[in-house]
């Protein structure tokens, strides 16, 4: 197989990535055949992952711009994955060219674009940790460099957390993290749920198939188990809800049915 230019060496790019196929579901370049097949696995259980993705990423958007309302201009997006169009930086400098984002990924070529992308700028960076560690993520030179946790942040946990396991307790690394954070601080989460997706059980059951064959297991789960991560925040209106429904900005009639599967929300701590 031959390498890309822009791929970082030491990377194996025989096996497939999340953060690569969700680049691909985006329509971005940085993904490899290996990761478009599995994406192609995967729609053929649910057609709709794309428009799943998008719907994920108009969220982010808005919540984005929420946060910047509410006076809050640093960013810690975890689980940042490849910088395509778009991206939090871009969106949170057009509503405040103060805001400061930090970036974290564990996949190599996440943090290899990321860096390529932010090269030259002070006041975004990326910094390779793993969401399942969080002290390493606060107390790391990058977030204690960029971001004064004694004021808000507004944390993003943005279509990551499905990826990590019970046994690697999920729920202990968000509350970790929200114990690190300022008062007034925000909690930005989306998250994958069998619950909503327009296809029946056994067709979600084979998309999750593929990433557990891919070593990236996909954990589905109910709106109750999403809500439990916003322990020790307030749900800011409207809730927990589908995607396009968290502050809309345009006809959600017009949303495709797969655009629904999926919760979000935004938490303050007080």
């Amino acid at each position: 197989m031959e390498r890309p230019a822009w791929a970082p060496q030491g990377i194996d790019i025989s096996v497939p990535s999340v953060s690569r196929i969700y680049d691909f579901y985006l329509g971005g370049s940085h993904n490899f055949e290996v990761d478009r097949e599995a994406a192609r696995r995967a729609m053929e259980f649910v057609p709709g992952l794309p428009k799943v993705m998008q719907a994920n990423r108009a969220f982010m958007h808005r919540a984005v711009r929420y946060a910047l309302a509410e006076g809050v201009t640093q960013f810690l997006d975890i689980g940042s994955g490849i910088p395509t169009f778009g991206n939090v930086h871009e969106v949170a400098h057009q509503g405040d060219p103060d805001s400061r984002v930090v970036y974290v990924d564990h996949d190599a070529v996440a943090v290899a674009h990321s860096k390529a992308v932010l090269q030259g700028r002070d006041d975004a960076t990326v910094l390779a940790a793993d969401l399942r560690r969080p002290q390493e993520i606060l107390d790391s030179p990058e977030v204690g460099e960029l971001l004064d946790l004694k004021q808000p942040v507004a944390l993003m946990l943005v279509s990551v957390l499905h990826f990590v396991e019970d046994s690697d307790d999920p729920y202990g690394a968000v509350a970790a993290l929200r114990d690190g954070l300022a008062p007034g601080s925000l909690l930005i989460l989306s998250h994958a749920s069998s619950e909503t997706v327009p296809v029946p059980p056994s067709e979600v059951d084979g998309a999750v198939k593929v990433y557990n064959d891919i070593r990236n297991p996909l954990v589905m789960r109910p709106a109750s188990e999403v809500e439990r991560f916003f322990t020790g925040f307030e749900l800011v209106e409207p809730g927990l809800v589908k995607m396009p429904l968290w502050r809309p900005e345009s006809p959600v009639e017009l949303e495709d049915p797969f655009a629904f599967s999926g919760y979000a929300g935004v938490g303050r701590k007080a």
